[in-house]
């Protein structure tokens, strides 16, 4: 992209990045009131039907990734203008979502600048080893690795660790400021269960809550697998890396039936988070379909995204995911190619 591209591109976007209070504000109500809604119809449902409990969960727990998508955007700082209603509104969706302010701000905002960088993964991104890597590493690090990318392992164990337990704790090197804000967040989920568990017993709260939150986490991590691991991403080395290369042709537009598109805060259009984290999740859409360049990005379908779960390791030589056999055949296919060059010298002496 040349730089009269890039500079047309930042100026047609700019006014994008601004929130409107009025647009956030509906979509607190729009969000919340469903959400607490859902909640109460699930629990008295439990006297009717737990099919219809379990109806009502499954819809809560798309309106809980949608107050991620609120939460997001406050880590972003693009929900509100105001920084300290971002951060009120950032504490309150996190202590909803399991996930403490400041603390996923911080990995997130790394995970926005080093995106597609192979020589800065390992904070906020999804654990990808190249061909090469995965070849030469040890045995107990393939089988850790092939635990980790199995999809059971990813999307149901994943979301239980990640939100219930590594969450709950302070990472190394955390300033004052973000410990707190993890304790804030520990002690508010602890007195709200508590209270719930107290107001309508323990039972009725995990028949609710348990299928809303492994649902709403599942979907989570699926979303942000899926845009990052397709086929034709981008991955490079430091030196070769590219900030607007990494967001185009790094993340994807996933586009999605309308419904689901809502519920989940626009996120699909995921190019245009990564190009400009600014730009609030309401107006991501309109970004995307008022410039051309935007549009010219991966698109994948829910049915193409599935395609997604076969993909384990990064091909570096053909800019592609591949499978643990395809790596394996290529790897054979490399050390077939070097016996072949290193024996011609000798072989043409006989």
């Amino acid at each position: 992209m040349s730089k009269k591209t890039l500079k047309h591109l930042r100026n047609e976007i700019a006014p994008y990045e601004k929130a409107d209070t009025k647009a956030s504000i509906w979509q607190l109500v729009n969000t919340f009131v469903p959400f607490i809604g859902l909640w109460i119809l699930a629990y008295y449902s439990l006297s009717i039907s737990y099919f219809l409990t379990l109806l009502c969960c499954v819809v809560g727990a798309g309106f809980l990734v949608r107050i991620f998508i609120i939460f997001h955007d406050c880590c972003h700082q693009s929900f509100f203008k105001n920084r300290l209603a971002n951060k009120v509104v950032g504490t309150i969706t996190g202590i909803l979502t399991l996930s403490p302010y400041e603390q996923w701000k911080h990995s997130h905002s790394i995970h926005h600048a080093t995106s597609s960088n192979l020589n800065k993964r390992g904070t906020g991104d999804v654990w990808v080893l190249t061909v090469n890597e995965y070849m030469e590493a040890s045995p107990w690090k393939k089988l850790a690795y092939r635990l980790y990318r199995n999809p059971f392992v990813m999307f149901i164990l994943g979301p239980i660790y990640i939100f219930l337990i590594d969450y709950r704790f302070n990472r190394k090197g955390a300033r004052k400021k973000e410990r707190n804000n993890v304790y804030l967040t520990n002690i508010s989920i602890v007195l709200i269960v508590t209270i719930l568990c107290l107001t309508i017993g323990w039972k009725a709260f995990l028949l609710i809550q348990l299928p809303i939150f492994l649902i709403s986490g599942s979907l989570g991590i699926w979303l942000f697998y899926v845009q990052h691991q397709f086929e034709d991403s981008y991955f490079e080395n430091q030196e070769e890396w590219d900030f607007v290369k990494a967001a185009l042709d790094g993340s994807s537009y996933y586009k999605l039936p309308k419904v689901l598109q809502w519920i989940t805060g626009n996120i699909g259009f995921h190019h245009v988070h990564h190009l400009s984290p600014r730009v609030p999740n309401y107006y991501l859409e309109e970004v995307h379909n008022s410039n051309e360049t935007l549009q010219d990005v991966t698109t994948i379908t829910l049915a193409s995204s599935l395609r997604s779960l076969k993909f384990r390791l990064w091909d570096e030589e053909n800019k592609t995911f591949v499978g643990f056999k395809e790596a394996k055949r290529i790897m054979e296919q490399k050390k077939t190619n070097n016996e072949f060059v290193h024996g011609t010298p000798e072989n043409s002496l006989k």
